[in-house]
């Protein structure tokens, strides 16, 4: 480290056991080393965005902060903070090791990482896979051609659609709705404005709150308690700690139980393990039949 900038010496890099033929480039282009984020920028310029990412793992982000008009690229890695005031449009590979912050809209035509948090004004839309570290917020909404990984809360205007696996490790705010064709795990509790569907599995460590319908593949599973505007559908069981409140319907799939309350007394289910609906569900395994939802 000199002054505020970090620089990577080739005994450094030698010790992080890089490939034979990354490092015997390295030593070509660097001989004894130079600045971290000019090694990585030259490797990028290069074609090497795997070399470039491999060097941000090992050796981490850095506490610089860049600010830029807008991106237009076809990779993007950086090690530090990154804000831009307009859109992003990069065609393959955007890792960042900070936070991102972008005041317009932004598109990764491959994997997208930030290693802190991501904020959004605009749409956001990722080619491959999304992993946030941090929080994800947008103005608008989001979608993800492949896995999306969220490590802090993640909060959307507008809806969000994931082609892959989605894994929230916080809380979840959808303005609109919400749609996963893999498994859907929030380890938190999951708000939905709109209606939700999930192609796979459903489970919330908390509550789930919906303001249309939820309609599942599989089964569905909360800590706490299940809340639907319209239908609680799935093809599966249906599972809540607590209560369970649907304004249009609960059905669980042929030859599946609905269950509420499994997580408190059965002295306990009329005060914290209702279930409400217009009907009361067929194949009802445990809960308080509390009649037709009243909102």
């Amino acid at each position: 480290m000199m002054g505020d900038v970090m620089v990577l010496t080739k005994s450094f890099v030698r010790a992080k056991r890089p490939c034979t033929n990354g490092f015997r480039w390295f030593v070509r282009q660097f001989d004894e080393g130079g600045n971290y984020q000019e090694l990585i920028d030259t490797m990028v310029a290069a074609g090497r965005v795997g070399d470039a990412c491999w060097l941000l793992e090992q050796f981490g982000p850095t506490g610089e902060l860049r600010v830029v008009d807008e991106i237009g690229a076809d990779a993007l890695v950086f090690a530090g903070t990154l804000h831009v005031r307009g859109n992003v449009d990069v065609e393959g590979k955007l890792h960042v090791g900070g936070d991102l912050r972008v005041e317009g809209g932004l598109k990764s035509g491959g994997e997208l990482i930030v290693g802190g948090n991501l904020r959004v004004e605009g749409q956001l839309r990722a080619g491959g896979r999304m992993t946030v570290a941090g929080d994800l917020r947008t103005g608008w909404g989001v979608e993800a051609a492949s896995d999306l990984r969220c490590g802090g809360e993640l909060r959307t205007g507008w809806g969000l659609h994931c082609a892959g696996r989605l894994r929230l490790d916080g809380n979840a705010f959808i303005g609109l709705d919400l749609h996963s064709e893999g498994d859907l795990r929030c380890t938190k509790g999951l708000q939905v404005g709109g209606e939700l569907s999930a192609q796979a599995q459903l489970r919330a460590g908390q509550g789930i709150a919906v303001g249309g319908s939820i309609h599942c593949a599989m089964h569905i599973e909360a800590g706490w308690g299940i809340r639907a505007g319209g239908l609680i559908q799935a093809d599966g069981a249906i599972r809540a700690g607590e209560s369970l409140w649907a304004g249009e319907g609960i059905r669980a799939g042929d030859g599946y139980g609905v269950f509420a309350g499994l997580d408190v007394q059965v002295d306990a289910w009329e005060s914290s393990a209702r279930v409400s609906a217009p009907e009361k569900p067929a194949g009802l395994m445990s809960g308080w039949w509390a009649g037709p939802a009243v909102a």
